[in-house]
């Protein structure tokens, strides 16, 4: 069996840039977080949830989930609506223009990663408009009950709402793989890898540095890995392209 030993290596250090990411906030199989680039005055948002039916995120300051006027997207099936919310009971109301681009829309194994960009300050007075300086920000997340892209009620496990939410400064890291980003962690072993540069091979390695099997991908910004049905524990993955490699931590359930 192949075993390696894991050394400390300094690695270089690849572009310049003012961003900072989101905590990664997450519930039952649906997680999203939010980075925001000062540079270009971007935000990305990527959500990951069930494949089969409507997911949801809000976003922005509020004091709950569902709060009336609070920015809000959700996938319908096929495209990820622009929308506001009416308060709790109520569906939402498609924005008159969406101002969110669907860059990303990928599912594995019945799991679905959207990622979509807009910029900080939208042209519709409805739309929360990001502040970079700010600390923190308000992210609900939720997806549908059952096998459905018909709007309804969620059920109280398939939601969360957290109104502070921390960002990470990247700064150089931004477009490195040490800015790579793995969620949902802990993990069944189905989860996504969101980078910021080219991502070209996925190795996988228990904590004592046994080899489990390389992955072969050609992604630049959401990869979505399995590796069910490996025993639960903690576990080393190795990210490679041609200039990096960097280690990060899964723990599968």
């Amino acid at each position: 069996m192949k075993k390696i030993t894991l050394l400390l290596l300094a690695l270089p250090l690849f572009g310049w840039s003012q961003s900072k990411i989101s905590n990664t906030v997450s519930v039952s199989n649906i997680s999203a977080n939010i980075l925001l680039n000062n540079d270009t005055q971007t935000a990305t948002l990527t959500i990951v949830g069930p494949s089969d039916r409507w997911l949801a995120c809000q976003f922005g300051q509020f004091a709950g989930g569902m709060e009336a006027d609070s920015d809000v997207v959700y996938y319908n099936g096929t495209i990820l609506v622009d929308a506001t919310h009416n308060g709790i009971g109520s569906a939402p109301t498609a924005d008159a223009q969406n101002n969110w681009t669907v860059t990303s829309n990928t599912v594995t194994t019945g799991v679905r990663t959207i990622v979509a960009t807009r910029a900080f300050n939208s042209p519709d007075a409805t739309d929360f408009d990001f502040v970079y300086s700010n600390s923190t920000i308000g992210i609900a997340i939720a997806h549908g009950n059952s096998s459905s892209f018909s709007l309804a009620y969620h059920g109280a496990g398939n939601r969360v709402s957290n109104t502070s939410v921390a960002f990470t400064t990247l700064g150089v890291e931004d477009f490195s793989l040490n800015a790579s980003q793995i969620f949902p962690n802990p993990s069944n072993g189905n989860f996504t890898i969101n980078t910021r540069t080219a991502l070209e091979q996925v190795s996988i390695y228990t904590i004592t540095g046994n080899f489990v099997k390389s992955i072969k991908v050609d992604s630049a910004n959401a990869t979505q890995i399995n590796i069910e049905g490996l025993s639960a524990g903690v576990y080393l993955i190795e990210l490679q392209n041609t200039a990096q490699k960097v280690w990060k931590k899964i723990i599968i359930e």
